[in-house]
């Protein structure tokens, strides 16, 4: 009895880390749309170890759809030059979480604004199952520079996701990309 208590506890423990995260309260979709920069990126996957040194700070749009989802439209600086994506992000029933489909990885993700003050920074988490469960944490801020104390409430809360620091990556500053200073 005891060790089925055990076991459906520690089960229960290691259940979907993505059932615990709540999306910021009383979001406001419309007060989040606009230009974003991504300062900040917790992400544990193997197969993105290799990419780590690449990354640098990107820019991205929030825009709203009259059919109520969000296209977020992020641009990058590469070595080949200037390339941005457009994600379709599908709203949901609950306000803060989207659904949208990766073509790279062929599986739909959870996007969930967990924290946003709207004027200066987001923390956003993307989750996904593939073989396992795969999480990412971003920072997102309204310029290209954060205060420190932000820079910190990022690296705080993905710790306590369970991310290891050398998965917490704060990139260096990007050339900009021509067409993202419309």
């Amino acid at each position: 009895m005891k060790i089925a208590l055990v076991s459906i506890s520690l089960l229960m423990l290691l259940t979907d880390i993505h059932t615990s995260v709540q999306p910021q309260k009383d979001f406001d979709l419309q007060r989040f749309a606009g230009r974003w920069y991504r300062l900040g990126l917790a992400y544990d996957s193997p197969g993105f170890v290799h990419y780590r040194n690449r990354l640098t700070i990107s820019m991205g749009t929030v825009e709203l759809k009259e059919n109520g989802n969000v296209n977020m439209t992020m641009w990058s600086v590469t070595s080949s030059g200037c390339h941005s994506v457009v994600y379709i992000y599908k709203t949901t029933s609950v306000p803060g979480v989207f659904t949208y489909y990766s073509t790279r990885h062929r599986r739909v993700k959870d996007v969930t604004v967990v924290e946003t003050n709207y004027t200066e920074y987001a923390l956003v988490l993307k989750h996904k199952k593939f073989n396992k469960e795969f999480t990412q944490v971003a920072l997102y801020g309204r310029t290209d520079k954060l205060r420190a104390d932000v820079m910190e409430k990022f690296r705080a809360y993905a710790t306590a996701q369970g991310f290891p620091k050398d998965s917490i990556l704060t990139p260096p500053a990007a050339e900009n990309c021509p067409s993202s200073g419309s």
